[in-house]
């Protein structure tokens, strides 16, 4: 019966912890901006420089069983032109 005393006490001694570890993150301004973050993934990345004329951007080379690239679309699908 006394380990069960024991274990609670414990177990406040960290719920205590926790708590105490929370208010202080509150008063520190941690969870001061609840807008930004949700709407963060509306918004472009502004392009980093070097990055070509983008003409080519939308296709890429990846290489198939035969070693040979196979070029896709953007969106996934193989392009009919290089494959024909």
């Amino acid at each position: 019966m006394s380990v069960v005393f024991v274990l609670v006490f414990v177990a406040i001694i960290i719920a205590s912890v926790f708590l105490f570890a929370f208010i202080w993150s509150v008063k520190d301004g941690q969870y001061d901006d609840t807008y930004t973050p949700s709407v963060r993934i509306l918004f472009d990345e502004p392009a980093k420089k070097g990055e070509g004329s983008g003409s080519d951007k939308s296709l890429s080379a990846e290489k198939t069983d035969s070693g040979k690239p196979e070029r896709r679309s953007q969106e996934g699908e193989p392009d009919l032109k290089s494959t024909v």
